[in-house]
C-alpha cells in the first residue's frame, strides 16, 4: 500500500448505534488513498468490537484502544497525534456522523488549487436542516482574514462541526494539542485562529451529515443556547484581531447586548442551574462571568417589551406552557 496522503480520524466512545454507518461512509469514498484511524476512548458497549471487525476486513483501518478515559477534546487531540507522518490532509469524521461519497475527493480538489488553503468546508446536513448556506455562490476560495471578517460581521457559520471541515495536516504540530482543551467550543475557535494565516476553501456541495437526534454531549446542551454563547465568545476573542478598532468595539458591544437579551429571556423561563453553569463555564474561558447588573438591565427591557406587546407575550407564554406539557 502506498503512503496515504489523507488521514481520516474517528475518535469514539460508546457509539455502537452509529459507528458502523460512520465507518462505511468513509469506506465508500470515491477517493481511496487514505488511512483510517479509529480511536476507542474506553467504550463500555461493543463499539470497540465493531471497529475491530471493520479493521479486519480493510487494511486501511487502524484501531487504537485507550486505557484511560479522556475528555472529548482530549480524545480528539490524542487521536490526531496518531497521524502517519506522510499524510498531507486530515479529515475528522465524528462517530455519530457520516460523510457522503465524494466528500474527500471534492475537498482535495480545493486544496490542490492553492498551497495557501489551510482548511476546507462545505454545506452539510444537521439532521434534516441544511447548514453552511450564505457563502458567496460564485466563490470557492476566500482569503482567511476575509472569511473571518465575514463570520464576525454576519455570523456566516460555515465551519460546522469537526465532521464538516478538512485540514492541511501541517497545521497539526507534533506534540502540541490541536484543539485548545480550555475552550468550550474549541473547533470554532481553532478555525478562527487558522484563518489569520491561512485561506479558506468552500465546496458548494452537501458533503457531510451531523446527527441531531442522538444523546451526545452536544445534544445534551442544545437547550442551553450554545450558538449564542459561541458567537459571543468568538466575537469577544477575535473581533479586535480581524476588524478595525472602532468596528470591533461596536461589534463587541452589540453582541454582548444580544447575548444578554437571550439570557434575560431564558431567565423568565426559570432555566435550571445547569444552564447557568454552562454559560459561566464558557464565559470563564475569556476571563468573564455573567454580569448580574447588565443582565438585570436586559431583563427590565424585556419586561417593558412584554408589557407593550401583550398579545405576543400571551402567545409566548402559551407556547412555553405547551412545550412543558408535551
Amino acid at each position: 500500500m502506498e503512503a496515504p496522503i489523507v488521514s481520516v480520524v474517528t475518535p469514539f466512545h460508546n457509539t455502537s448505534a452509529y459507528l458502523g454507518q460512520c465507518i462505511e461512509s468513509v469506506q465508500a469514498q470515491t477517493f481511496r488513498d487514505f488511512e483510517y484511524i479509529l480511536v476507542d476512548n474506553c467504550s463500555t458497549d461493543d463499539s470497540g468490537e465493531i471497529a475491530e471487525r471493520y479493521a479486519h476486513l480493510d487494511s486501511r483501518i487502524r484501531v487504537i484502544r485507550r486505557n484511560t478515559l479522556l475528555s472529548q477534546v482530549q480524545n480528539y487531540n490524542s487521536a490526531l497525534s496518531e497521524l502517519s507522518p506522510s499524510c498531507q490532509y486530515v479529515k475528522i469524521v465524528q462517530a455519530d456522523d457520516f460523510i457522503f461519497p465524494t466528500c474527500i475527493e471534492l475537498m482535495l480538489r480545493l486544496f490542490e488549487q492553492s498551497d495557501s488553503i489551510g482548511l476546507v468546508s462545505s454545506y452539510w446536513l444537521k439532521g434534516s436542516q441544511l447548514r453552511g448556506s450564505g457563502f458567496p455562490h460564485t466563490t470557492q476560495i476566500l482569503p482567511g482574514k476575509e472569511m473571518a471578517r465575514s463570520y464576525l460581521r454576519t455570523g456566516l457559520w460555515v465551519f460546522g462541526s469537526p465532521t464538516a471541515v478538512m485540514y492541511r495536516s501541517s497545521l497539526i504540530e507534533k506534540g502540541k494539542p490541536f484543539y485548545d482543551e480550555s475552550c468550550l467550543h474549541e473547533d470554532t475557535e481553532k478555525c478562527m485562529e487558522l484563518l489569520e494565516h491561512w485561506d479558506f476553501g468552500f465546496s458548494h456541495q452537501v458533503l457531510s451529515f451531523s446527527r441531531s437526534d442522538n444523546e451526545s454531549i452536544s445534544s445534551a446542551v442544545r437547550s442551553f443556547c450554545p450558538e449564542s454563547l459561541d458567537r459571543y465568545i468568538v466575537v469577544q476573542r477575535f473581533a479586535t484581531r480581524f476588524l478595525p478598532s472602532e468596528e470591533a468595539v461596536s461589534l463587541k458591544q452589540r453582541t454582548k447586548r444580544d447575548y444578554y437579551r437571550i439570557l434575560a429571556k431564558r431567565t423568565f423561563r426559570l432555566k435550571q442551574s445547569d444552564f447557568w453553569k454552562y454559560h459561566n463555564r464558557g464565559l470563564k474561558t475569556i476571563g468573564e462571568s455573567i454580569e448580574v447588573s447588565y443582565l438585570l438591565r436586559q431583563m427590565i427591557r424585556e419586561l417593558l417589551w412584554m408589557a407593550m406587546n401583550p398579545g405576543r407575550t400571551i402567545i409566548s407564554i402559551l407556547r412555553l406552557l405547551t412545550a412543558k406539557t408535551t
